[in-house]
């Protein structure tokens, strides 16, 4: 089973748009890496650091059925993440702003099933509140942004 079109269309619009912020203040994490501590941290301060590593373990499950290079990645206690560095390829600014970031990167597949997940259990209203909270001008408008459609 695959991530909702939708959720993988939004994974690409957040780290597109980390990948920006990246180029800008030149930080050594990936943009993979700086989504997911943004959602760690809205998350845990939410629901609780357990909540968060319960959702984010049930995620990379997920994604490693899709992406084998996520295999070497693990949940850590706090609900970090461990190994995921070491599999990821160098962003291509050029083609991460035109949209054209590879089907089967496992960063995206990770972060679609986080979301995903998010969506489940907390719902499309909250999720949409908790991103728009750590990416105020990021393009998520709207509902539409969890189903893949345009505003």
């Amino acid at each position: 089973m695959t991530a909702a079109p939708g959720m993988r269309d939004l994974a690409r619009r957040l780290l597109a748009y980390e990948a920006v912020a990246a180029k800008r203040s030149e930080p050594v994490e990936s943009p993979t890496l700086r989504v997911y501590e943004k959602l760690r941290q809205s998350l845990s301060g939410f629901a609780g650091i357990s909540a968060f590593e319960s959702l984010a373990f049930r995620a990379l499950m997920q994604a490693k059925s899709e992406a084998p290079e996520l295999w070497a990645v693990q949940v850590a206690a706090g609900g970090s993440l461990q190994g995921l560095g070491e599999f990821e390829p160098q962003i291509e600014m050029d083609k991460d702003l035109a949209g054209e970031f590879p089907g089967d990167d496992g960063g995206i597949i990770l972060i679609s099933r986080l979301l995903g997940l998010l969506r489940i259990f907390l719902g499309e209203t909250l999720t949409l509140s908790l991103l728009r909270a750590k990416w105020p001008e990021a393009a998520l408008n709207d509902r539409n942004s969890m189903h893949g459609r345009k505003a």
